[in-house]
């Protein structure tokens, strides 16, 4: 669909620019977008190894774990039908951590392993109950993939790396001046997700 929408920018922007006699202007926005394209990437490149270097000092000392102890009631309270010590708690814990962080592109493998071990253990249950998930076979999530979704999507973010490194690309005279109505507004989506997640999973179970 987002093939379909980018490909329709294009062709509506090329369509006005020769209308209007504005084509030139966008054959240099076009060659000049693609100079900062690369430009950015060598900033954010910079900017991606600082961190996950720093993320993976932090792993080694144990702060990492540390952390991971601290995230572990609210994992609990976020997942209670994921059994202690699945694997799926891990990767949840390491995206959420990540993504605390700033770190969405280090949040991004660890997110992928828990949604595949999300949807492990949901074929687990149904085989469990001697049902065969033909859910799956559809593309309907289970509700702990669902909640892992929303919570990633709304994390909270202490440092938001990505756009201050954006702020930063751009000429912005303070770039870490983003920090803190960052931190107010995911902050608030994070806890709006959370109460979205409770009221559904109630829901759900009243239904049932």
């Amino acid at each position: 669909m987002l093939n379909y929408l980018w490909a329709a920018m294009i062709v509506i922007g090329i369509v006005y620019g020769s209308i209007t006699g504005n084509i030139q202007a966008v054959g240099d926005a076009a060659i000049e977008s693609g100079k900062d394209a690369v430009s950015l990437c060598i900033t954010m490149l910079g900017v991606v190894t600082m961190w996950t270097g720093i993320m993976k000092i932090a792993e080694n000392c144990g702060i990492i774990a540390a952390a991971s102890k601290k995230l572990s009631p609210f994992i609990s309270f976020m997942f209670p039908n994921i059994p202690k010590g699945h694997k799926a708690r891990e990767y949840i814990t390491t995206n959420f951590i990540a993504n605390i962080f700033g770190l969405g592109w280090a949040a991004t493998p660890a997110g992928l392993k828990a949604m595949k071990a999300l949807a492990e253990l949901e074929d687990e249950r149904m085989a469990d109950t001697g049902y065969m998930n033909k859910k799956r076979g559809l593309g309907i999530a289970s509700n702990e993939m669902c909640t892992f979704l929303i919570i990633n999507i709304s994390s909270l973010q202490l440092i938001p790396i990505n756009i201050i490194a954006y702020r930063n690309q751009y000429g912005s005279v303070n770039p870490a001046i983003i920090i803190a109505p960052a931190i107010i507004a995911t902050a608030i989506s994070t806890i709006a997700g959370i109460i979205f997640c409770k009221f559904m999973s109630r829901k759900q179970r009243y239904r049932k």
